[in-house]
């Protein structure tokens, strides 16, 4: 089947719009037309930094849209369903059973391999193989994928809305309800007001949290913040965030997400919260030097990494499209829609700031 994708020829290249071939789905697959596909940084991570997966390749990997095939064993998963695709997980490691499919044995296999779990790619440029990415590849306007990442979702919701809810807000808003866990009363800081940060503000303000703090450096990111649940802001070019967080809470905050991959906002972060306090890293970040003594141990404080939220996708990403319609999730708030002739064009729009969460219309 011949199809459009924006194909990665190579490192620090930018996407190409191409014309790919897509294998039919095997026996446990299933097929499905993308209708939208969120654009996230962990896309241009990969698409920037050589080693991790193999090039050429199709990135994306929070895509929406409608299945269109299904293998012969595919049970639970039907022609016309509305699916969000997730990351890949075995199903079957001592993890994923106790379901933290996210710590899954083989995670780094499967999403970062560029095959599909037999070893297989099903997408083609002329006679070239192209990776597969997070077991999806939703820069294709077909992918095929096992039935295991595809999660049915109700048909009455905009579909072209939910694709993110696959990866940055599940990050975002799972790392609060699934493992933070904050009661009503408590304090959160969340440094980085990007699609991940602004979802787990709306989390919070879910949980009854009575001080949800937002540090980011651009305006607009910070006055969204606020609208979507934030009690305060700060900015953290024109004040010491630290410094502010403290005064605010008393002794530092029950808890801070650290969004954005930098270490020195990992430090703040740590320096930021209460005795037995605890800071979630969910961005990508490199080294970082701090005193375990007095930056943890003394205090008892807790420095953890969250991978996508901690979430089961299958039971995760339909609870939140019902807050979606409840009226208590606008994630509607976050998206620009782009065509997808316009991709790169998605990519600087969300490098500079000036998007939060780019969505490309396939």
């Amino acid at each position: 089947m011949k199809v459009k994708a924006a194909v990665t020829l190579g490192y620090q290249q930018p996407f190409s719009i191409k014309d790919i071939q897509v294998s039919a789905p095997k026996k446990d697959e299933v097929m499905v037309k993308i209708v939208a596909t969120g654009v996230c940084h962990t896309d241009a991570v990969i698409r920037d930094n050589a080693g991790i997966l193999p090039m050429p390749a199709i990135l994306g990997h929070e895509g929406a849209g409608i299945v269109v095939n299904v293998g012969d064993a595919v049970r639970g998963v039907e022609i016309g369903d509305h699916v969000v695709l997730s990351y890949a997980a075995c199903h079957h490691c001592e993890n994923c059973l106790t379901n933290h499919p996210s710590a899954c044995e083989s995670f780094n296999d499967l999403n970062f391999g560029g095959r599909l779990d037999d070893g297989t790619t099903p997408y083609r440029l002329d006679d070239q193989e192209l990776s597969v990415f997070f077991g999806q590849s939703s820069f294709s306007q077909y992918v095929v994928t096992k039935a295991t990442n595809a999660i049915v979702v109700d048909r009455d919701v905009e579909l072209s809305l939910l694709g993110p809810l696959g990866c940055g807000i599940q990050t975002g808003s799972g790392t609060v309800l699934n493992r933070l866990k904050p009661v009503a009363g408590e304090s959160l800081v969340v440094f980085g007001c990007g699609a991940v940060g602004l979802s787990a503000i709306m989390a919070a303000k879910l949980t009854g949290c009575s001080q949800i703090i937002a540090v980011d450096i651009h305006a607009n990111r910070l006055e969204l913040a606020r609208e979507l649940g934030a009690t305060h802001v700060i900015n953290g070019k024109q004040e010491d965030s630290v410094a502010v967080i403290r005064q605010l809470t008393g002794k530092g905050a029950h808890y801070a997400i650290e969004t954005t991959g930098v270490a020195a906002i990992v430090l703040q972060a740590i320096h930021a919260i209460k005795p037995l306090g605890t800071v979630a890293v969910v961005g990508f970040t490199g080294d970082i030097t701090f005193n375990v003594q007095n930056d943890l141990m003394a205090e008892g404080k807790s420095l953890i990494g969250v991978i996508e939220g901690d979430a089961v996708p299958q039971l995760f990403i339909p609870q939140l499209v019902q807050f979606y319609k409840q009226g208590k999730f606008p994630i509607d708030k976050l998206i620009e829609f782009y065509p997808l002739e316009e991709i790169n064009q998605a990519f600087a729009d969300s490098a500079s700031g000036k998007v939060i969460k780019p969505v490309v219309l396939m």
